[in-house]
C-alpha cells in the first residue's frame, strides 16, 4: 500500500499544480484536468445464517477495503471536438468477493475479486457536437468538462470506450458512489442490465441531441463475451446493447423559483448476448436430477429487454428523488447485478438547513425483485455470477441506506454510511445485515 500512497500523492501534487499555476492563457482554454482518489471501508456485523452457498454473502468476515483513482483528461481540439481520456487504477475488494447481495453496497467495488493495485484505461473517446441554435451558456471548468462558452442546444456523436452510466440514466442525487449514495440499487436503476465488462466499461457510439431542455439520447455499444467478462465483442442482433432515453432536465409546475424545479428521464433497453435462460436451465436440471446451470442453455441472440425512469423534485435545500425499473427477467443477467425489478426512493438535505452550508445528509430505500423463472432457478439450487445461496426462502431485498459528508481538510472530503439489507439475495432465511463504512474522497 506504501507505493499507492506515494503514486497517489505524486499524481495529486501534478494536477494541483497544473490546476493552479497560471502557465498558459491558451492551455487553458483548450483542457481540462482533474484528479479524483476514493477510499472506502466497510465492515458488516454478523448476522443470522442457516446455511451459506457459494455465492453466499458471508455471516462474518473482516474489513474490506476498496480503493480507486482517475485522472480526468478533456482536449479540445477544435471548435466543437473534445477527446477524452481518463485512466484509472483501482485496488482492493468488496464485502464476500462483491457477492451475495443483489444491491450491493459499495458502488466502488468491481467484480474483479482482486486487491492488487492495478491501471487500466477507463474512458476514450471523441465527441464532436454540432449547434441546434444561437443560444450560449457558460460551461464552468469540472471533471471531463472545459471552461467555456458554448451553445446550449446542440446534437452529438460520441464514440470510443465509456461507460453508459457518463450519459444514460443520470440523477443529481443518486448517482456517483464517490459522493452520494453507495449501494448499486441507488446509484443507478437496478433492473438496467447496462453493458459492461467488469470494471463498469464498454464501447460503442452514443448520439444525443440537447435542445430547449429537452433530451433523446441513444447508444449501441458492445456486451461481454461471457456474463460478468472483461472481454467485450460486438455481433449486430446476436450481441450488442441498446438504449434510448428522453429526458426533461428542469421543468416547473408552479411559480418558478431559483432551486426549485423537476427533472424527468425515461429509459428503455434491449440487450442481446449469449445468455443462457432460465426456465430451459431449471428444466435440463430437473430432467438430469441436478441443480440447473445456466451454462447449459447458453445461446446466440437471446435478449434482456426493459425499462427505467426517474422522477427528481427540487425544493431549494430538500432534495427528492423516486425510481423505477423493471426487465423481462427471461434470460440470465449478464452485466450489472440479478436484479429484474426495483423502486428505490430517497431524500438528500442541504447541511445550510443546519447551519453547515458544505455539510449533505442523505437517506433512501430500495426494494429489489426477480422474476418467477429467475426466482425458481435460484430455488432449485442454481447460481449467478452475483448471487445464490444454494436455496432460496423467496422474499423481496430491501435496502436501507443513510450518509453523512462533511468537508475534512483542503480537497478531501470524509463521509460516514450506515446500511440495512433485509432479506439479502432475496433469501428470508439470511439477515437481515448491517453495515457501516467511511468514505474519504480527493477531488482535484
Amino acid at each position: 500500500m506504501k507505493k499507492v500512497f506515494v503514486f497517489l500523492f505524486a499524481v495529486s501534487t501534478a494536477v494541483a499544480s497544473l490546476a493552479q499555476e497560471p502557465l498558459d492563457t491558451n492551455f487553458h482554454r483548450h483542457i481540462s484536468l482533474h484528479f479524483q482518489a476514493t477510499v472506502i471501508p466497510q465492515y458488516h456485523f454478523d448476522f443470522a445464517a442457516p446455511y451459506t452457498g457459494a455465492n453466499s454473502f458471508l455471516p462474518s468476515e473482516p474489513v474490506a477495503t476498496s480503493l480507486t483513482t482517475t485522472l480526468f483528461i478533456n482536449y479540445k481540439a477544435a471548435k466543437n471536438t473534445y477527446i477524452i481520456f481518463n485512466p484509472e487504477a483501482a485496488a482492493g475488494k468488496g464485502l464476500s468477493k462483491t457477492q451475495g447481495i443483489a444491491g450491493f453496497p459499495n458502488g466502488e467495488v468491481y467484480r474483479v475479486g482482486s486487491p492488487k493495485f492495478k491501471p487500466f484505461i477507463a474512458r476514450l473517446y471523441i465527441e464532436q457536437r454540432f449547434a441546434l441554435s444561437k443560444q450560449l451558456e457558460n460551461v464552468r471548468d469540472d471533471e471531463n468538462q472545459v471552461a467555456e462558452t458554448a451553445h446550449k442546444d446542440y446534437f452529438s456523436v460520441i464514440a470510443g470506450k465509456f461507460s453508459l452510466t457518463d450519459f444514460f440514466d443520470n440523477s443529481e442525487i443518486s448517482h456517483d458512489p464517490r459522493t452520494q449514495f453507495m449501494n448499486w440499487s441507488l446509484m443507478g436503476s437496478g433492473a438496467w442490465d447496462y453493458p459492461a465488462n467488469t470494471r463498469g466499461y464498454t464501447m460503442g457510439v452514443v448520439l444525443q441531441a440537447v435542445y430547449k431542455g429537452f433530451s433523446l439520447k441513444y447508444a449501441n455499444t458492445a456486451m461481454p463475451k461471457t456474463a460478468n467478462g472483461e472481454n467485450m465483442e460486438w455481433k449486430g442482433n446476436d450481441a450488442m446493447g441498446q438504449v434510448i432515453e428522453a429526458s426533461v432536465e428542469k421543468f416547473h409546475l408552479l411559480k418558478k423559483k431559483e432551486g426549485r424545479y423537476f427533472s424527468l428521464r425515461a429509459g428503455f433497453y434491449s440487450n442481446h448476448a449469449h445468455m443462457g435462460n432460465y426456465a430451459l436451465s431449471v428444466a435440463n436440471g430437473t430432467q438430469n436430477n441436478m441443480a440447473p446451470d445456466i451454462d447449459s442453455s447458453r445461446e446466440y441472440g437471446r435478449a434482456k429487454n426493459g425499462y427505467y425512469g426517474t422522477l427528481e423534485s427540487h425544493w431549494g435545500k430538500i432534495h427528492h428523488f423516486i425510481k423505477h425499473s423493471w426487465n423481462d427477467g427471461k434470460n440470465e443477467t449478464w452485466a450489472f447485478t440479478e436484479i429484474d425489478n426495483s423502486i428505490a426512493t430517497g431524500f438528500q438535505f442541504d447541511g445550510s438547513i443546519w447551519k453547515r452550508k458544505k455539510d449533505v445528509l442523505g437517506i433512501a430505500f430500495a426494494s429489489n425483485g426477480i422474476s418467477n423463472n429467475h426466482r425458481q432457478y435460484l430455488a432449485n439450487g442454481g447460481y449467478g455470477f452475483i448471487i445464490g445461496d444454494g436455496g432460496l426462502n423467496y422474499a423481496h431485498e430491501k435496502i436501507v441506506e443513510a450518509y453523512y459528508s462533511f468537508p475534512l481538510v483542503g480537497h478531501i472530503t470524509a463521509t460516514a454510511d450506515y446500511q440495512y439489507v433485509t432479506n439479502p439475495a432475496y433469501n428470508k432465511d439470511r439477515g437481515p445485515v448491517q453495515l457501516v463504512a467511511v468514505r474519504l474522497h480527493l477531488s482535484l
